[in-house]
């Protein structure tokens, strides 16, 4: 059993979507394809294949891959999913955009293989993709992050930068949106 699936046992573990992300989403005047990263249940994947958004959701969860196709049937979504391990995902340059929420946390045990995560996507992403990245509102990350971006060997715009709710915990994330030139 993959570390979360004992948790995605209860439906909607996570709550809802952003309505900032929805909004920022809605609001694109293309709706492309969305690589969702770590999707669990499917909480965003649903929400913007909702709007018109052709989504792949990725997570090692079987049990959250399961039930989110299950709700995209009932819905008639164009949306799929995959049971993978989101840092050995190999076809980044595929989509349109790159979805993460709340993947990172740049923890000391962690902040190598996040960081290489990070940086393998900004790569791996095709010319014109956007990248869609939610972390918990932290300063030093929120630097760590725009570090990364600038010091890449690609350039990247800046398409959004601020935040976003998360009502269920009463908290807000990051939310930052770069488009690479």
């Amino acid at each position: 059993m993959a570390g979360y699936d004992k948790h995605y046992m209860q439906e909607n573990y996570f709550g809802q979507s952003y309505k900032e992300l929805i909004d920022f989403f809605n609001n694109l005047p293309n709706k492309g394809t969305v690589l969702d990263l770590g999707c669990g249940q499917g909480i965003d994947s649903i929400e913007l294949a909702k709007i018109g958004y052709n989504v792949l959701g990725v997570d090692l969860s079987k049990v959250g891959i399961d039930q989110m196709l299950k709700k995209a049937e009932n819905l008639n979504l164009n949306l799929l999913g995959e049971v993978s391990d989101i840092y050995t995902f190999d076809r980044i340059g595929n989509f349109d955009i790159i979805l993460l929420d709340s993947m990172l946390h740049f923890y000391p045990k962690d902040k190598v293989k996040e960081t290489g995560f990070f940086n393998k996507i900004l790569n791996d992403m095709k010319k014109d993709s956007l990248f869609c990245n939610l972390l918990l509102k932290s300063k030093k990350n929120e630097d760590y992050i725009k570090y990364l971006v600038k010091n890449n060997n690609h350039t990247f715009e800046v398409v959004f930068d601020g935040y976003a709710k998360y009502i269920e915990a009463n908290c807000e994330y990051h939310m930052f949106v770069i488009k690479k030139i």
